[in-house]
């Protein structure tokens, strides 16, 4: 259904799949407050197909990002930092390392020293460069996981006395003493 030819219809509709009371959005939608109408308004049959098409909207987009969120997750959770090298230890170019393992990565540093590391074939001086690379919290990216797949259970232990003091109010009143 396209949006509602009566911009205070669409407004109320909107108002309600956010979440609004009847009355709330009524106001929010720049009428004066009547609750009867309201309730009225609510069961128009144009406000009420709109109303379900922008929840239904919202749905779709809350999975999404759900599906997203846990996507970038799984990328960190298990990313493996030996992505980064080539067999004999080198730092593979940023370019080709493969998605996953890139959405992993927090951070790039590189130290450059030119301390005295003597001349190449070419009589060029070597510049010795270091690479820091830095990955998102993996301890912290399977946590919530497991915490969204159920895997933990938070339990609150009490323990100790608990004193209560129950005052009769019936006999003396609630200003006096007893």
């Amino acid at each position: 259904m396209p949006i509602l030819n009566n911009q205070r219809h669409e407004a109320f509709a909107q108002g309600l799949a956010k979440g609004l009371t009847s009355n709330q959005a009524y106001i929010e939608a720049g009428y004066k407050p009547n609750r009867c109408n309201a309730g009225r308004l609510k069961t128009n049959e144009n406000i009420q197909a709109r109303f379900e098409e922008l929840v239904e909207a919202g749905a779709e987009r809350a999975e999404i990002d759900i599906a997203r969120t846990l996507k970038e997750l799984v990328r960190i959770g298990t990313s493996d930092i030996r992505q980064a090298l080539t067999p004999n230890g080198a730092l593979l170019n940023p370019l080709d390392w493969d998605d996953d393992f890139a959405a992993a990565v927090s951070s790039i540093e590189v130290v450059t020293n030119t301390g005295d590391f003597g001349k190449d074939a070419d009589g060029r001086k070597v510049v010795d460069h270091t690479h820091k690379i830095k990955m998102w919290d993996k301890n912290s990216a399977l946590e919530k996981i497991a915490k969204h797949l159920g895997m933990f259970v938070e339990k609150v232990q009490h323990s100790g006395e608990v004193g209560v003091r129950v005052i009769d109010y019936s006999k003396s009143g609630p200003n006096t003493d007893a």
